[in-house]
């Protein structure tokens, strides 16, 4: 029995190759059910035809359905599914008829409705897309990250990829970030102080179940990383949000029971101040009559375009207090998931032993192709590559919003991929946002950056990393004419 053309459609909203997508299409069907052993699939030609591709390509989805044993071939009689194909499961998977289970009794603890907000899924559709943290595809070196990709897929590396390393990392990664990464930020740190983790989200996590219980006091900057706060307020310790003024955290407005202090010295998250050298030994001592720790974010030092950066916080502790949070997955694309934890080793050890039990260690395949573009010289390359192009952008975007009279509340001294932006009083950036975003433009409002019970509503943040440069002008005026029209 033949499967009749009319009865195979791509998916829509499938993801991946055209090639892939029949693939999954085909191997959908006899998993399903809907195609069993014996049929025969339509030709190369007709499925082609059918579906308005190429006929390789429907030649290849075949091919490669033919090396898994989905399909068999027959001389020149064509394709059918193989008797070796997998069998559908003999009872079919059905949903309960309803949810019995009383969940608002069940949950013992909520991690939602925290104050991180969503970015929109199809930001990259966008026209004038104002979006931070966000990849630009267009700067990414996507030839060598797939050469080291290959390279780490090899047989060389056959146990650094595959085995289970229980709570090791890679030793090469391991080494760039000592011998490379580190002493840029003035920072020299042992194998044992360092910790690869899944981003720097996941570092602060780390940090937090490891240093914070329900008796102790965390400062943080306000306003900060909504994402710190979440994560804060989840482990039911005690919050001091501090106000940041120009220069970041004042020192001097710490609290006496302050157990550890979250701060962005280099590049103040969202305000982008940079803390100055006295005020950075101010925090040092004052943090030493306290007792306290410091965990230090440096989420962006690498976008220091316009001057070199200050040294890192950590590179001026003599007390071992300050631990040190990195990521690569701003610098090189956010879904890499990869950062890295440093502080002294009987830190590091607990957060070793946690991160162990949770997740063992991150991908052994993501951290060897990463050692290898580290280590080949393509990440050097791409950030000198990314900062003259943020620089370019930045002179663009600072010239546009000049030019339309809007407010700059924070431009960051080293360079940064954002600013800090205040509308007038009375406008509301949420709704600002969803105004723009009807006209292509998106931009993040500053609400949840703050800590206060009523946060002020007219701060929003203007990213260029990820918006064509021919844009900015065009979509700063947009912004311009929505606040013109909400103030009217």
């Amino acid at each position: 029995m033949a499967i009749p053309v009319e009865t195979l459609f791509l998916d829509p909203a499938g993801q991946g190759t055209l090639q892939a997508r029949i693939q999954q299409m085909i191997a959908g069907g006899i998993l399903s059910g809907r195609f069993r052993p014996g049929e025969k699939l339509p030709s190369s030609r007709k499925l082609a035809t059918h579906l308005g591709v190429s006929r390789i390509t429907v030649t290849l989805a075949y091919t490669e359905l033919l090396s898994n044993d989905y399909l068999t071939a027959r001389g020149r009689s064509g394709y059918y599914v193989s008797d070796n194909a997998p069998e559908p499961p003999p009872t079919p998977p059905r949903r309960p008829d309803r949810d019995r289970v009383d969940w608002t009794r069940a949950i013992g603890q909520r991690f939602s409705g925290g104050a991180t907000p969503e970015k929109p899924g199809n930001w990259a559709e966008a026209r004038y897309p104002f979006v931070y943290g966000q990849a630009d595809p267009t700067l990414f070196d996507h030839a060598n990250w797939r050469l080291c990709a290959v390279q780490a897929l090899g047989q060389k590396d056959f146990t650094a990829q595959t085995a289970d390393q229980y709570d090791q990392d890679d030793p090469q990664l391991v080494e760039f970030i000592a011998r490379h990464t580190l002493p840029r930020r003035g920072i020299t740190a042992r194998p044992e102080e360092i910790l690869v983790t899944l981003g720097a989200q996941n570092a602060l996590w780390l940090t937090a179940q490891v240093l914070l219980t329900q008796r102790r006091t965390a400062v943080i900057e306000n306003p900060g990383y909504h994402a710190l706060r979440d994560i804060l307020t989840q482990s039911r310790c005690h919050l001091a949000p501090i106000d940041v003024d120009g220069d970041g955290l004042p020192p001097e407005q710490l609290p006496e029971a302050a157990d550890v202090i979250f701060v962005t010295p280099s590049h103040q998250c969202p305000t982008t101040a940079t803390m100055p050298l006295p005020r950075r030994q101010a925090l040092l001592d004052r943090a030493r009559a306290l007792d306290s720790l410091i965990v230090e974010d440096d989420y962006e030092f690498e976008m220091s375009f316009l001057s070199p950066p200050l040294p890192a916080l950590k590179s001026l502790d003599p007390d071992g207090r300050v631990i040190y949070v990195g990521s690569f997955s701003k610098s090189l694309f956010p879904g890499l998931r990869l950062g890295y934890l440093v502080g002294s080793e009987p830190f590091i050890r607990e957060a070793r032993a946690l991160r162990a039990s949770v997740l063992r260690h991150p991908p052994g395949l993501m951290q060897r192709t990463a050692a290898y573009f580290l280590s080949l010289g393509h990440y050097d390359a791409l950030i000198r590559r990314t900062g003259k192009r943020f620089a370019e952008r930045r002179r663009v975007t600072e010239e546009a919003l000049n030019a339309q009279g809007l407010d700059i509340a924070g431009r960051a001294r080293f360079g940064g991929s954002a600013f800090w932006m205040r509308a007038p009083n009375g406008i509301d950036t949420a709704a600002l946002t969803e105004r723009l975003r009807a006209q292509g433009v998106i931009i993040e409002p500053g609400a949840p950056f703050f800590a206060d019970a009523t946060p002020p509503a007219h701060f929003y943040r203007l990213a260029y990393s990820s918006i064509p440069m021919d844009r900015i002008a065009a979509g700063i005026a947009l912004i311009s004419r929505e606040i013109a029209a909400m103030q009217a």
